[in-house]
């Protein structure tokens, strides 16, 4: 087996040159999420941010399947606990900021009423109509509907967020949205 950690969530992981070679080929007949997951790591992302491009799935067996398949390998395993405290909307140079980052700001969940859990919830769901169209990113609308308490809804804002890098009008609009529905979240 491999010395690879159990708890994912705060390692980050890089593809090896038989991952490279798995995208070109397809030769080892990878699950369609255990392919997405693959094709998603960067050498950037941690666990914690991979998880809800899973979402309903274990990460885990993913993961593990494709250490045992040598696709991809465990570059740095993030430490638990900053040494600093993180300001997403000032990064240090050289910092990454990843949407998982930008809740840090945020209070604790408990905090959060249900009416402003409804508004958080109702302002996702319009950002992605608004942006997408209706019709369109059903499966974030369904996890974003879905979603009964403030902390679920923590959980899929990466998603939200990266739905909305992936559109020019997202983007750009991007950092005013997150700081209207942070007034909420």
């Amino acid at each position: 087996m491999t010395d690879a950690p159990t708890d994912f969530s705060a390692a980050v992981f890089a593809k090896t040159s038989a991952g490279q070679q798995e995208i070109q080929t397809r030769a080892l007949g990878l699950s369609p999420l255990a392919r997405r997951l693959l094709v998603l790591i960067d050498g950037k992302r941690t666990g914690k941010d991979l998880e809800p491009f899973v979402a309903g799935h274990p990460l885990a067996q993913y993961i593990d399947e494709l250490i045992a398949h040598a696709c991809i390998e465990v570059k740095t395993v993030a430490p638990m606990a900053p040494s600093r405290v993180l300001d997403p909307a000032h990064p240090q140079p050289g910092e990454t900021v990843t949407p998982t980052d930008w809740l840090a700001v945020l209070p604790p969940p408990e905090s959060r009423s249900d009416k402003e859990l409804e508004m958080a919830r109702n302002f996702m769901i319009n950002t992605v109509n608004s942006i997408f169209g209706h019709h369109n990113r059903i499966s974030l609308i369904e996890s974003i509907y879905g979603c009964k308490t403030t902390n679920e809804l923590r959980k899929v804002y990466s998603a939200w967020a990266h739905a909305l890098e992936t559109s020019s009008a997202g983007h750009k609009r991007l950092p005013e949205l997150r700081e209207k529905l942070f007034a909420v979240l």
